[in-house]
This record gives C-alpha cells, sequence and structure tokens, in this order.
C-alpha cells in the first residue's frame, strides 16, 4: 500500500514547500510551517468537450435589484454600503477582545425582529453566550443559537427551505471539515470550509458572516486567499486605553471602501457614534504647543481628529522615534524634510506623535498637519484652537492640494471652526465658496509652515 503524500505548508501566506523549514522563505514568519496531508490529484485526460455547457447573459437585466438588509444599526450599515445584500459574504477580523462578537450579536438581535437570523459558535458554549447576550439586554432577541464546529453539520442545517437569511460563523478558524487532514485552522481547512459556505449562501441567498482571527500584524489569519473570495473584509480597530472602537471597510463589492464606523464600548455593548468629530475632539485644550486639528476623510466621511507632537531632547545616541495611529515611515519623511528644505533640525531630538482617540490615520492629506504639530512643538508657538489643518507634503517641500478639500472645510466650519491652514489650489473660488465663514489660509511651500510657528 502506498504510503499517502504530504506537503508542508506555512500557516501565515499559505505557501507550500517539500519540506519543513523554521523560517518560511515567502513571508518570513518563523515555525509556521505545518505539515499537511496532500491533496487528491486531479484526474488527467479532462477537456473542454467533457464538461457542461455555460449559459451567458447580458450585463442589464429584467429582475429588479434585491433590496438590502437594513441592519438599524447605523454605523454598520454604512461601513456596508447601506445595508447587507442577500447572498453575500462578509469576513470581520480584529484582534481579540476588540468587539467583533458583540457587534455581531447586537446586529442578529436586531435584525431578528423582521428576519430569520442563526449565530453559531465555535469558541463558546451555548450558555456563554446566553450569558453575553443577557449582559447586553438582548435575551429576549429571536436569534438562533447553536454551537457547533463541523462543517457536514452546519451545511446540512443551513441548506433547507426554512434556511435562516442572515448567519455568523463565529469563528471560521474553528471550523473543520472531516475530508480533510489537517487541524482546525490551518490554511487548508480554513480554506475549504469557507469556500463551501460562501457557496452555500450564494445559492440559498443568504448573508454569512465570517469572523477571523488576526495575527500579530493585525492581518486576517489563514491563507490571504480568503480575503478575496469574501464580498466585504471589515476590520474592527480600537485600542484596549480608548472606549472608541472603528469599524473599517478595506474590501467593499457593494459599496464604497475605507469606509469607517464609529463605537463607543460601554458596559451595554457597543454604542454608535453619530458625530465622531466632536467626539475626538471633546477632550482637546487649545493654546498647547505640539497640538493641530486635521481633516480628514475616512471614506465618504468627513472627520476632524487632534494630532499631537513632542519633540524634546534626546540624551541617547539614536533618538527615539514613537509612532501612534500614524505611519512611522511617512513621520520620518516629514522630519527629513523639515531638516533638508526647512534647516529645522530635529535628529538629536525625541519625537513622539499621537492621534488622539484611537484613530488609524492613513491618508497622506495629514502631511501638513503632523509638519505643524512638530513645528508648534519644537519652536513653543501653540497652533490657533480654532485652526483646521490638511494638505500633502512632497520631498521637495511643497505643499500639494488633496481631495474633497470642501468637505474638510464645510465640516470644520459645522463644528465651529474660524480658520483653516491649506494648500495653495487653482480652484480658489471654489474652495473659499466651500469654507463659508473660514477664513484661509494657503501655504505653498513648508518653509511658510515653519515660519508661521517657528519663532512666534
Amino acid at each position: 500500500m502506498a504510503k499517502p503524500s504530504s506537503r508542508f505548508v506555512c500557516q501565515e501566506c499559505g505557501a507550500v514547500t517539500p519540506r519543513w523549514a523554521g523560517k518560511c522563505e515567502s513571508c518570513g514568519g518563523w515555525n509556521t510551517i505545518v505539515e499537511e496531508a496532500a491533496p487528491e490529484a486531479v484526474p488527467k485526460g479532462l477537456s473542454a468537450g467533457k464538461g457542461r455547457r455555460i449559459d451567458f447573459v447580458g450585463l442589464e437585466g429584467s429582475a429588479a435589484p434585491v433590496p438590502r438588509l437594513v441592519t438599524g444599526i447605523a454605523e454598520l450599515d454604512r461601513v456596508c454600503g447601506g445595508g447587507l445584500v442577500p447572498g453575500s459574504a462578509l469576513l470581520v477580523g480584529g484582534d481579540p477582545g476588540i468587539g467583533k462578537s458583540t457587534l455581531l450579536l447586537q446586529a442578529t438581535a436586531a435584525l431578528a425582529a423582521k428576519s430569520r437570523v442563526a449565530y453559531i459558535s465555535g469558541e463558546e458554549a451555548v450558555d456563554q453566550v446566553r450569558m453575553r447576550a443577557g449582559r447586553l439586554g438582548l435575551s429576549r432577541a429571536r436569534v438562533a443559537l447553536a454551537s457547533a464546529t463541523s462543517l457536514r453539520d452546519i451545511l446540512a442545517s443551513l441548506d433547507g427551505a426554512d434556511a435562516p437569511e442572515v448567519v455568523v460563523i463565529d469563528s471560521i478558524q474553528t471550523v473543520y471539515a472531516d475530508s480533510i487532514e489537517a487541524a482546525p485552522g490551518t490554511v487548508s481547512q480554513v480554506r475549504a470550509c469557507a469556500a463551501e459556505l460562501i457557496r452555500l449562501a450564494k445559492r440559498r441567498g443568504f448573508v454569512v458572516f465570517l469572523v477571523g482571527h488576526v495575527t500579530k500584524e493585525g492581518t486576517i489569519a489563514g491563507p490571504r486567499v480568503l480575503e478575496h473570495m469574501v464580498d466585504t473584509t471589515l476590520y474592527f480597530e480600537g485600542d484596549r486605553g480608548h472606549q472608541f472602537r472603528i469599524l473599517r471597510a478595506v474590501k467593499n463589492r457593494f459599496g464604497a471602501t475605507d469606509e469607517i464606523g464609529v463605537f463607543e464600548m460601554t458596559d451595554r455593548g457597543l454604542a454608535e457614534v453619530a458625530n465622531p468629530s466632536a467626539l475626538f475632539l471633546a477632550e482637546r485644550r487649545g493654546n498647547v504647543a505640539g497640538s493641530c486639528v486635521y481633516a480628514g476623510i475616512e471614506g465618504t466621511r468627513p472627520m476632524l481628529v487632534e494630532i499631537q507632537a513632542l519633540v524634546a531632547p534626546s540624551s541617547l545616541s539614536s533618538p527615539r522615534r514613537a509612532v501612534v495611529g500614524w505611519d512611522s515611515g511617512r513621520l520620518s519623511m516629514v522630519l527629513a524634510v523639515l531638516d533638508a528644505r526647512c534647516g529645522l533640525a530635529l535628529s538629536g531630538n525625541d519625537v513622539y506623535l499621537n492621534v488622539a482617540g484611537g484613530l488609524r490615520i492613513t491618508e497622506p492629506a495629514a502631511d501638513l498637519a503632523v509638519a505643524a504639530a512638530l513645528v508648534s512643538s519644537a519652536g513653543g508657538v501653540p497652533v490657533p484652537a480654532d485652526m483646521v489643518v490638511f494638505g500633502e507634503i512632497g520631498l521637495s517641500g511643497e505643499v500639494r492640494a488633496v481631495a474633497q478639500s470642501d468637505q474638510r472645510l464645510k465640516e470644520a466650519a459645522k463644528l465651529g471652526f474660524a480658520q483653516a491652514l491649506v494648500p495653495s489650489s487653482p480652484r480658489k473660488s471654489k474652495t473659499a465658496a466651500a469654507a463659508g465663514p473660514l477664513a484661509i489660509r494657503t501655504v505653498g511651500h513648508l518653509q511658510d509652515v515653519a515660519g508661521l510657528f517657528r519663532n512666534g
């Protein structure tokens, strides 16, 4: 009898190697390669003539679009593009204890009033989920609850005429297929189980939420193909030291990407934040050197946050650079431009940068606000408390215009700000019209910013 063949698969990136190694050559992860049974070979002799002919149709269909399922949680509906599309698959990832299960339990409880929903937990027993529902005040919600990890049992329970309209699988790493000789959570198991659940959801037309664990780098554990298989990928972000939680869409086939929903963690679960700009700025103190208000865009929503910088003399040979909520590489670039183009030597100082509230900023429009905060901290001159700042910085020190300036200025005017520091733009008439009562102050080079807050 022939010995069954095996292969070695990296559990971080899914790379396949013929033998075990301590380090994966593809992703660089250590101790991530696990031996798995090799899949059965594809039968030879398959040709196009032996397959079933598929039917092609036009782009314009006669059937009306299927209405979305509105959860009633406005922030979740916003991130999903206005509601849940029947037959779609959503992948929700986040750090342990960040609130993924709490959010989905609240969503299923809200949907249970008008739809059939099922919550399948592979990590908790039924009584444990009931305890959390009781703490959240959701015990009376008509949610079909189960605890299962066998893919065969889950598919048999969902594949019927009375299939639910919304299904939550918490989590996909705990589900296993008995036909695959690998441990639950491995690349082979996660890929096969997700594919079968998504295929059933498409055929039956129900929405399926797949909760995914994340690695230490913050990405969803398992094969990268998992994010390609689903329709929407959501990341639940937040700092344990803050009560705010950010639900961010990094992929959405039925809505805008990079859309965010803001929640506040309370003793009764997650509460929506209707006006996050006002909440992020609620504890801000004006007339403090190193503090600057940045007007950004998250998805389709303008949002104002406080950027804090601290420049202090260092006694170390290699000064510290600590960044929270922004790209550390982008900070190094801004510091280099300030040094080379503006003559502001900060290389011998410790630099600390923080985005208040636990929000993570990714767009380059925050460059000018970061530079203003750094110059203000180094020179001891506060940025005016009623000023908002945004703009992109080039390597030559020029300040470049950014998109959606009118929305940023309207949000600042709505919150009571009186002036704005923005890049010089040829569309001055449109910018002035959007600014309304704001006094616009334009800058074309970073030296202009250094002159404003450097020597008073």
